[in-house]
């Protein structure tokens, strides 16, 4: 078996690839947009439930054109879509600089959410999915370290440099670092590997020995027990960094006392990413589908009830442990179930869906906040639907292991 190190050596640059872009996709992620909440809503003289609605109008929209474009990663290499997206993205947060107007605002965000929260973090696990078979979990762990990266350093950082540099300033920072980037991705995938042997191996099929179409999984029932734990994570989750500033407010905390533990929901993220990373590439995803959820129920009950910060400590801890599977889930279950001729287009829905998901959580609890249900009261109802989502991805993960046990077994009694 390959060890981790001749794996990290033998593919270093497409590894850096990966990190690269789910790294820079932290420029459009709610945990860094979030950091200039409180500045935006000043601003623009907007409430909790107003920033909320443009931040969920946009971010839908972009949702519906992720079904769209994502699907390009079918069509071109990545080094070309992933420079094409820094670009976007490098655009998006200098125009942030100087927007003077509500509708140039919702516009930004839209183009944030696209290009860095959709389409570069969909750019990487593509290509980790389609690049890799046998090492497929610890490719995309490894990879998705880069977003991990960017939630622990981003948001403490710049809520540091708020208090010397003017917010509106501070994106223009984001935005130099963004095209400074682009060379660097480019250099690293100067040596491409082809998506299309990869897509057409056997490792690469899914259910039914098949290559199944983005209108096929549309129409299969493994989706639809997966909708509500691949919304989860990205409404509820995406709600709790959007809501930090009343979040902090309704706990007694100060923001930045906050923020502070968010490095410990990092490196809880990043342990079980990776460790998950060696189970799915021994089990399966499917066979972690019924129980990765249930941190995040624990997670958001603890949160609930925290009267202390060593409490809320706790709960980041569990939301981070929740966070890890769940991004190792979504990086390989997708490919495993219906295999990555098309995963493209599929992940472009499955995109489209936890983009959308991105929408809801934030508007719907700056919604409830501004009637007087604070996020801690929100949070207990957040847990139960951890629970029922957990029991549905458990009766989808059993179906996708059944055919794929019958197919194996048929496999095996052929070769004797």
């Amino acid at each position: 078996m390959e060890t981790l190190p001749r794996f990290l050596r033998n593919n270093a640059s497409w590894l850096a690839a990966g990190f690269l872009l789910t790294f820079a996709s932290s420029f459009g992620q709610t945990f860094f947009i979030a950091v200039f909440a409180g500045e935006i809503r000043a601003a623009y003289g907007l409430s909790h439930g107003g920033w909320g609605t443009i931040y969920a109008v946009a971010t839908a929209a972009s949702a519906a054109v992720m079904i769209w474009a994502g699907s390009l990663t079918d069509r071109f290499r990545i080094r070309y879509i992933g420079v094409t997206i820094l670009a976007g993205l490098a655009l998006s947060a200098a125009a942030m600089s100087w927007i003077g107007g509500v509708w140039a605002l919702a516009l930004c965000i839209f183009l944030l959410r696209l290009f860095g929260q959709g389409l570069m973090g969909h750019c990487a696990m593509v290509a980790m999915a389609r690049w890799f078979v046998a090492r497929r979990g610890r490719a995309v762990s490894i990879a998705g370290l880069g977003v991990a990266s960017g939630e622990a350093l981003l948001p403490i950082v710049f809520v540091a440099l708020m208090g010397f540099i003017d917010w509106r300033l501070l994106w223009l920072v984001a935005a130099t670092g963004l095209v400074l980037l682009i060379p660097v991705l480019w250099a690293l995938l100067r040596k491409e590997r082809t998506p299309q042997f990869h897509s057409q191996s056997d490792g690469g099929s899914g259910m039914a020995g098949r290559m199944w179409t983005r209108a096929e999984v549309f129409r299969h029932p493994v989706l639809w027990l997966m909708l509500p734990a691949l919304m989860g994570p990205a409404a509820w989750n995406t709600a709790f960094f959007f809501q930090q500033v009343p979040l902090a407010e309704a706990k007694g905390w100060a923001h930045v006392s906050l923020v502070s533990l968010f490095p410990m929901f990092t490196a809880t993220s990043v342990t079980f990413m990776l460790l998950a990373g060696g189970i799915v590439d021994r089990i399966g995803s499917r066979r972690l589908a019924g129980f990765y959820l249930l941190p995040l129920v624990l997670g958001y009950t603890v949160f609930a009830l925290a009267q202390t910060l060593i409490w809320g400590a706790v709960g980041i801890v569990l939301l981070g442990m929740g966070t890890g599977l769940h991004a190792m889930m979504m990086g390989t279950f997708w490919a495993e179930a219906f295999g990555t001729r098309h995963l493209g287009a599929i992940r472009a829905m499955i995109g489209a869906f936890m983009v959308l998901g991105t929408a809801i959580g934030p508007a719907l609890t700056g919604v409830l906040i501004d009637t007087g249900f604070d996020f801690p009261s929100q949070s207990f109802g957040i847990a139960a639907y951890f629970a029922c989502a957990a029991f549905l991805a458990g009766i989808a993960g059993r179906k996708v292991d059944a055919d794929l046990s019958i197919r194996n077994d048929q496999h095996s009694a052929s070769q004797e």
